[in-house]
């Protein structure tokens, strides 16, 4: 066989045993891609995504627009064929598998928290779009959850309303753990608590719950990584009675990375005049209570599937701006936000056309 022919042979062979190994060989990567953008002024799936009834409301025009990011699922294994592709395409992003998925966590767990999150970012969203409007709210620290075999299993259930610890009032969910490291493990702590049906019998019959109980719980050592110290087994959040009724129709959605486009949106819901003035705006970014914007995964994903919609603007959390503005969509402005007010002025700006005095996301932030 000539030596011309017998190399390219090899050189093909060995081409093709790269193309295999490629294709066959897995690597621990993931893969995000722009996910769906939804109207929160709008309908989806045949019904509005916003419904209010108790309350006046204006019609609203526009778009104020949540957006959404695809990621692989728990069990995907990627290939260094399919990586490479990823990391060459403009409109998906490779990451480490265990960004997305920490510590193991199956699809399984990881959908259940994004669901949590995303209802508490429904809960959090009222409770900043009413504060805004000073309209009262009236709110209570919870049992959030209860861990398994905790020493507070079957003493705390979720629901359970927390008034106090060790005979302090408690004010904010960060008040009880606090309180309760305060004590050394193997140490008694005391939670005065309204139960949760007593809880819920109040409000179902509109009064305030007054019926409370001492529940006395051993602490035990923390198991994490984190400083010993002495734990119950629970987490607390916070709870809300609303003065009327707020319901956010849309499914198969998670996390918390909606909750600024969802409070813009009840506030146009609640207020005359159009927050948009016809232009179409797309967001990102979880929200606080108080109304702090904070920064979300997969801004690039976003804001490429923003523009492809036909988003001109797009409300960006401020910890998420220079991420999102080293490759920045053409013909879809940046703007800056830390609180929600910032995304009340802005919009201001943008329908009365002073775009020049937006504060727009740069490279450095």
């Amino acid at each position: 066989m000539p030596r011309r022919t017998a190399t390219m042979l090899a050189s093909t062979l060995m081409l093709i045993a790269l193309l295999c190994a490629g294709v066959l060989i897995p690597v621990p990567y993931a893969e995000m891609s722009p996910g769906p953008t939804v109207n929160t002024l709008g309908d989806h799936d045949g019904e509005p995504v916003l419904q209010v009834s108790g309350h006046r409301t204006y019609p609203a025009d526009g778009h104020l627009n949540m957006t959404t990011v695809r990621v692989t699922s728990a069990d995907f294994r990627m290939n260094l064929v399919e990586a490479v592709y990823g990391w060459l395409a403009h409109d998906t992003k490779v990451v480490p598998h265990d960004t997305l998925y920490p510590d193991g966590k199956t699809e399984e767990q990881s959908t259940q928290e994004n669901a949590e999150e995303f209802s508490q970012s429904q809960e959090s969203a009222k409770v900043a779009a009413l504060k805004e409007l000073h309209i009262p709210v009236t709110s209570w620290v919870i049992v959030s959850t209860v861990i398994k075999d905790s020493p507070a299993e079957g003493k705390l259930h979720a629901g359970d309303v927390i008034k106090a610890v060790d005979g302090t009032e408690v004010k904010q969910p960060s008040d009880v753990a606090k309180l309760v490291t305060k004590h050394k493990p193997g140490q008694k702590v005391v939670f005065t608590v309204v139960p949760a049906k007593e809880q819920a019998a109040a409000e179902k019959a509109h009064r305030t719950a007054t019926k409370t109980q001492d529940v006395k719980i051993t602490t035990t050592d923390s198991d994490d990584k984190g400083a010993h110290r002495a734990i119950v087994g629970i987490s607390a959040g916070t709870d809300h009675t609303f003065p009327f009724t707020i319901d956010i129709k849309l499914a198969d959605v998670g996390g918390p990375s909606a909750g600024l486009m969802f409070s813009l949106g009840i506030y146009d819901k609640l207020t005359p005049g159009s927050l948009t003035g016809g232009k179409f705006i797309a967001g990102t970014g979880t929200i606080d209570d108080d109304g702090t914007v904070g920064p979300i995964g997969g801004i690039e994903m976003k804001t490429v599937g923003a523009r492809a919609k036909g988003a001109q603007y797009f409300l960006t959390p401020a910890d998420n701006c220079a991420s999102a503005a080293k490759d920045t969509p053409s013909g879809l402005t940046l703007v800056k936000v830390k609180k929600i007010g910032d995304a009340l002025d802005a919009l201001k700006d943008i329908r009365e056309g002073r775009t020049a005095d937006l504060p727009k996301c740069t490279t450095k932030g």
